[in-house]
């Protein structure tokens, strides 16, 4: 139940949407094998924790540093109120032109937390989230992580995704660094959405990477020629600038976590730079109008990315289509905010993707293949870790992208499917990777405990109470027999996460996201493009790719978008 915390400035409830109709939920091997467990024993276990330390202050300043300054000025508190039938005329209408810091907000106004908090509950969630638990893949680290790719039956609870290559994840992070930063709760500690401030514009529109603009982040870019990006060297390839200590000079520091997603963020910088050159050489503009030519340019393909690549994969073709021609169901705000539901939830559905290794590369080390644990506590802290952590410099940590999206020369590894099986080094993250720039002490370092305390800090509904409320059809008593062995007193009412990841496994084979989860990505995800009035479906609207693609004209896939940055197979020779 919801606390006495609950805000007056979250929007007015608002009536049930539109019966949405079932999509059922077919006869699987995994829900058969659910329903016949027997309830007995569970697996028991104490989280990893950290012992509190102070992290470093305050909020990104270009330097991927935080300053602590920036600040919410006058937060949005949009209510969730239909734009039209269904939600479907939020393009129709004058779209929102505001940008920057917001409250987030919520979508199923009047649904209650999933249950009331106490040192019970939060026991009992961490023992759900423990190392060795019913969320653990429990993959046999022992093997080694070349094995672990190879020989995929190591795994028998981390099934591949033939339908995902292993960068969807990635990018999937990427996305979320686009549009939120949470700067104002406590994990753990219900907090009021009057005191929740996005940092981020809640906006596909690359503010993780452009910063403000020259003007407002210089450091980000070339002193000589202020338009291009500062891109630098790390000894094979290219690496994101770096300051004396290592740290990456970039507009939001969560983009070095680890190699992936500092890959794709140095790539990003390199198509930037390449799109500039070819403004120059095909108009007559300044600098600073190529400049805005360029990142027009690039923001449109990276949002048809989205819209085309990889929003498809995440809740499956059909339900894209379905919102692009019926109209939003339950995100049908005029305003573009970002629901808790959607940032605490839904959009964490990607942590069940990680795979548990990866090959970074086909030749960096030494010549030889770079393999390594996406994270491994062995190599926490050394200046070249033999994992795939961020925020290092040496000549073998580059990403051959060729593993993560298919080129066509057949090394292209997949994602893990969409579970309530997460890989095991994720029960111990780095501590570089856990912000305490609030003040607040580490806490558990297992990943699935912080994401199901999260649903304490902004009162989440069940995943039982959004599917009422949506019209789908729950989930039984049968499909969630494990988890209700671990936290009875929640029988009935999943936290939202954790159901999320169960309706994908028993819906979709785990190859998407279900009915609810898919809807709240879904619908998120186009309702910020429609009421971007820049976006490509405003400004843009009728426009195809036109930069160079394998497929020709008019389509663009992220293999592409790493070819014109230069940063492909064929332009490094390996």
């Amino acid at each position: 139940m919801a606390s006495n915390d609950h805000d007056t400035t979250e929007q007015n409830p608002q009536g049930d949407p539109a019966q949405n109709g079932s999509l059922g939920t077919r006869s699987i091997s995994r829900r058969k094998m659910l329903g016949s467990l027997a309830v007995g024993g569970a697996v028991l276990g104490a989280p990893a924790v950290a012992v509190a330390q102070q992290g470093r202050p305050g909020r990104r300043d270009g330097r991927g540093r935080r300053d602590g300054q920036r600040n919410a000025g006058g937060p949005d508190g949009a209510a969730q109120t239909p734009t039209g039938p269904g939600g479907a005329t939020a393009t129709s209408g004058s779209p929102a032109t505001s940008a920057g810091p917001t409250q987030f907000t919520r979508i199923f106004n009047g649904v209650d937390g999933f249950d009331d908090v106490d040192d019970e509950l939060v026991t009992m969630l961490a023992e759900l989230g423990a190392p060795g638990g019913i969320l653990d893949a429990k993959d046999p680290l022992d093997e080694g992580p070349i094995r672990l790719i190879t020989e995929p039956e190591l795994s028998a609870n981390n099934a591949n995704n033939p339908t995902h290559t292993a960068g969807t994840t990635f990018v999937g992070q990427f996305l979320d660094h686009d549009i939120t930063r949470d700067a104002g709760s406590t994990l753990g500690k219900r907090t009021s959405l009057r005191r929740s401030t996005n940092l981020c514009s809640a906006q596909f529109d690359l503010d993780s990477v452009y910063g403000g603009d020259p003007s407002d982040s210089p450091q980000l870019y070339q002193s000589d020629d202020n338009i291009l990006f500062r891109v630098e060297n790390g000894g094979l390839f290219e690496d994101l600038p770096r300051d004396s200590s290592g740290q990456a000079i970039i507009a939001d520091g969560r983009n070095d976590e680890n190699m992936m997603i500092a890959g794709i963020q140095v790539a990003f910088l390199k198509f930037h730079n390449a799109v500039v050159e070819r403004v120059r050489t095909t108009t007559h503009l300044d600098d600073d109008a190529a400049f805005a030519e360029a990142r027009r340019v690039v923001t449109w393909h990276y949002q048809w990315l989205i819209l085309h690549q990889f929003l498809p994969q995440f809740v499956g073709q059909s339900l894209v289509n379905d919102i692009m021609k019926n109209g939003r169901q339950i995100y049908t705000t005029s305003t573009p905010t970002i629901p808790v539901e959607f940032q605490t939830a839904a959009y964490r559905f990607g942590h069940s993707m990680i795979r548990p290794s990866y090959r970074a590369n086909l030749a960096g080390d030494n010549g030889e293949p770079f393999f390594g644990m996406v994270f491994d506590p062995a190599e926490f802290g050394k200046r070249d870790p033999g994992d795939m952590a961020g925020g290092s410099r040496a000549p073998r940590r580059f990403i051959g992208w060729q593993t993560f999206f298919d080129f066509g020369d057949g090394e292209v590894k997949p994602n893990k499917k969409i579970d309530t099986h997460i890989s095991t080094p994720l029960f111990q993250l780095p501590m570089g990777t856990i912000d305490t720039s609030r003040g607040e002490p580490i806490g558990p370092t297992s990943l699935a405990t912080r994401n199901l305390l999260r649903h304490i800090t902004w009162a989440i509904p069940s995943g039982q109470r959004v599917a009422e409320r949506m019209g789908v059809d729950r989930l039984t008593a049968k499909d969630l027999v494990d988890i209700n062995e671990i936290v009875p007193r929640l029988a009935g009412e999943t936290p939202l996460w954790l159901y999320i990841l169960r309706e994908a496994d028993l819906i979709e084979d785990g190859l998407h996201l279900g009915p609810v989860g898919g809807r709240i990505v879904g619908e998120v995800f186009i309702g910020l493009l429609q009421m971007d009035p820049n976006s490509v479906l405003n400004a843009g609207a009728g426009w195809r790719p036109t930069l160079p693609s394998r497929a020709g004209k008019g389509d663009f896939l992220m293999a592409d978008m790493l070819t014109v940055a230069g940063v492909d197979p064929d332009s490094r020779g390996q």
